[in-house]
């Protein structure tokens, strides 16, 4: 994959960094965040159109049938689908380049959580704390919760949750008389390389390498399952990663690769490669989020049926607890859209129960309101039936305004050390370093 660019150039053809740039567009927006700004024209602009940004639909088409089943019962305007980019990346870059602009464009944002803090920080999205009450933010999870606090306040709504898995063959297994998916990472490597020999599997393991925000997440866990960490979580601007424990990780992701058990491609996945390596039947292991269930047995995937596949919790280095990357995505308002209370009532129908049952079920995204986890339907779903262990250990991702800076040196070291390029200890060295100094560039 193509490294996003880490540079923009202004009009006079003076570069300036990520950074530079959200300073100025912070400054431009200052004040733009009060609930109910008035934008520059654009967007919903009072035309009885409301823009809400996502990126490409689900396999299944849940939320296009939720956005016609909203748009069929409400008659005041009309909600359309802007989609975005796939990798998160691109999207974030694309609304940057609106909120730099003060653009109204866009009224609400189907944000990853990683973004709620930086966004919020530069007055980009509306505090909602007024709308969404103590006592409705109860009924949610609490990590995805989190993820959309920051300094007190609360700047969205949860909308549905992720957790890294391990995927496995229960046939393949079996046949090589193996009664459970591995709980280590070494039984991992193992149990990979004896499947692949005696059934003919082509790949042990697959999982997301690729130098992009996928790539930190699955760098992390191994990370995590050792026992380290990027950032001291009594103090967000303290940075820990330079450790034996976070090196560990690293070493251990890259021997799936020297190992075997791993292709040394994986350097190069993302999910639309991860999905078809595993549901085509290729790969005995995968690392995915629970969205690729719902893809067995369908017309693009015929080949591996569902009683094939089983899921769990990632494996650990032994004598470790269990850590799965958070993921998920929440429902933010532009701070300079003229239809929040619009862009309000789309969000409530959105991340209302019925809405969020509809979508676990039909393409296994699993909801953010606790009570729904209890639900006999969504309860027999092998996402939470055997993936629940991954969805109770989830862990964020540095949350911090600097994470977008922050992730691109993540991925260039975690990429560069999956590959071989560099050390595992040489790749947390790297990133001790240069973390600190977005820290300090941005205090």
């Amino acid at each position: 994959m193509t490294r996003r660019s880490e540079t923009l150039r202004g009009k006079s053809g003076r570069k300036f960094n990520r950074r530079d740039f959200l300073k100025m567009s912070g400054a431009g927006l200052a004040g733009a965040a009060v609930l109910g700004a008035t934008g520059c024209g654009g967007g919903g602009g009072g035309s009885g159109e409301l823009i809400f940004s996502m990126g490409p639909d689900d396999a299944q088409g849940t939320m296009a049938t939720l956005i016609k089943r909203f748009n069929d019962q409400n008659k005041g305007f009309k909600v359309t689908h802007r989609v975005m980019p796939a990798d998160t990346g691109q999207y974030f870059d694309k609304l940057r380049t609106e909120f730099q602009a003060q653009s109204s464009d866009i009224d609400v944002i189907g944000g990853d959580v990683i973004w709620p803090a930086q966004l919020a920080a530069n007055g980009w999205i509306a505090d909602l704390t007024d709308k969404f009450p103590k006592s409705e933010q109860g009924k949610f999870l609490e990590a995805p919760l989190a993820s959309v606090t920051y300094q007190g306040k609360v700047y969205g709504v949860p909308w549905y949750t992720d957790a890294g898995m391990l995927y496995h063959r229960k046939d393949l297994l079996e046949k090589s008389g193996f009664s459970e998916p591995p709980k280590t990472w070494a039984e991992l490597k193992e149990m990979a390389n004896k499947v692949v020999q005696d059934q003919g599997v082509k790949y042990g393991f697959v999982f997301q390498g690729d130098q992009y925000e996928g790539g930190v997440c699955n760098g992390l866990e191994y990370i995590w399952t050792h026992g380290g960490d990027v950032l001291d979580p009594n103090d967000p601007n303290k940075v820990i990663i330079d450790s034996p424990e976070a090196a560990a990780g690293l070493a251990t992701e890259a021997s799936m690769i020297s190992s075997g058990a791993a292709p040394q491609a994986v350097s190069t996945y993302q999910e639309s490669q991860t999905d078809p390596a595993f549901m085509n039947g290729t790969s005995v292991f995968a690392r995915n989020w629970p969205y690729m269930y719902a893809l067995a047995g369908t017309s693009d995937y015929p080949k591996v049926k569902p009683d094939q596949v089983g899921m769990g919790p990632l494996p650990v280095d032994d004598g470790n607890e269990l850590a799965s990357c958070l993921g998920g995505w929440d429902m933010l308002i532009n701070a300079n859209s003229d239809m929040q209370d619009e862009a309000w009532e789309f969000i409530k129908f959105m991340t209302a129960p019925e809405q969020m049952k509809f979508r676990a079920v039909k393409a296994t995204v699993l909801p953010t309101r606790t009570a729904l986890l209890s639900d006999p339907d969504i309860k027999k779903l092998p996402p939470v039936a055997q993936g629940s262990p991954a969805i109770r250990h989830t862990h964020a991702r540095p949350v911090s305004p600097y994470y977008s800076d922050m992730s691109l040196e993540m991925q260039d070291q975690f990429n560069a050390s999956l590959k071989g390029d560099v050390s595992p200890e040489k790749a947390v060295k790297t990133l001790q370093s240069n973390l600190e100094r977005i820290i300090q560039q941005g205090s």
